[in-house]
């Protein structure tokens, strides 16, 4: 045998013994030679007879999250879950961009400047061709609208599925990222029972509305979106917030809607329109001083909509009045 063989047994022999004995020393207290009872929830190895403390702060190795489920201890994951807001989808490293430490102190000037290679480089690595490039910047703009439009978390996803679905079907050529990301989350608020009109979206966006509506249209035909018509319901409670009406004016325009809708005066028509209507119908009724002027700057419904639509919305709501008595 040579001595290569001889060396390679003896230190597996060695090895062998360190970690007999340091597992005797893990099941045996060293004060009273009782058996060590191991603390999962603490992370400690305690004597079950004098209760010495034998190794404390024991690292965790298992997953950071409880299940509920049979399926739980198969989930090996770690880190933030899967988005489709993300370019690549979260599975990257994000750095922050504050120059500060983990318990907020100030960073050196070495270390700052060591920070901002590493930020330059986490960003070409993080987009890494013009199509991620693409990614980055439309979702980095969906984003910034929906947080000032307030959308919800469901309505941004399903409107990064459309805009990536339109990248994969190479449908961006010759049109602006802003106007295709601001129609793909047009479109998702309409999919969600959350819409919002042009002109809102025009006050965030940073193209015109007639290029969105554009690309709206185009995104609509191409990738075939199954998007019902909206209802004037649906505007009604933002616009009641933005509008601050009191809860009585809302609730007489949600009467006034049900009103226009069973005498069909809603086909055809702006829902926008019909909603801001039937708050200005409402708000003359409870004494609630809503102006025409007032509605248009903030709906962006336009005042001669409001005044060719109240009077019909009164003659339906009175109309429904008198048939719901009769009965």
């Amino acid at each position: 045998m040579s001595n290569v063989s001889v060396n390679s047994v003896e230190t597996d022999r060695s090895k062998s013994t360190e970690q007999s004995r340091a597992q005797s020393e893990r099941t045996v207290c060293p004060e009273c030679s009782g058996r060590l009872r191991h603390d999962v929830s603490h992370g400690e190895h305690v004597c079950v007879e004098c209760g010495l403390v034998v190794d404390a702060d024991e690292i965790d190795h298992g997953p950071e999250w409880r299940s509920f489920d049979d399926e739980g201890d198969a989930r090996t994951r770690v880190g933030a879950p899967i988005t489709e807001r993300r370019h690549d989808k979260g599975l990257s490293t994000t750095i922050g961009w504050e120059d500060r430490d983990a318990y907020g102190n100030d960073l050196s000037a070495s270390k700052r400047t060591r920070l901002r290679r590493l930020r330059t480089w986490n960003e070409r690595f993080t987009s890494k061709d013009a199509r991620e490039r693409n990614l980055k910047h439309a979702f980095g703009e969906l984003e910034r609208m929906a947080s000032a439009l307030g959308l919800p978390d469901p309505c941004r996803e399903t409107a990064a599925v459309i805009y990536r679905r339109a990248v994969e079907e190479d449908l961006l050529p010759g049109r602006s990222i802003e106007a295709m990301a601001t129609a793909s989350l047009y479109a998702a608020a309409r999919q969600h029972g959350t819409p919002r009109t042009f002109v809102a979206f025009d006050s965030v966006s940073r193209v015109d509305d007639q290029p969105v509506k554009r690309a709206y249209r185009y995104l609509s035909g191409e990738l075939d979106l199954e998007i019902a018509p909206p209802d004037p319901e649906q505007y009604l409670r933002p616009f009641a917030s933005d509008l601050g009406v009191t809860d009585e004016t809302e609730r007489l325009a949600r009467e006034i809607l049900e009103a226009a809708k069973a005498a069909e005066l809603h086909i055809g028509k702006s829902p926008a329109g019909i909603a801001a209507a039937a708050i200005y119908a409402a708000g003359r009724l409870t004494n609630d001083r809503v102006t025409q002027e007032t509605i248009d700057e903030t709906t962006g419904v336009s005042k001669f909509t409001i005044r060719n639509r109240y009077q019909e919305l009164l003659e339906a709501y009175g109309i429904y009045e008198e048939t719901e008595h009769n009965r």
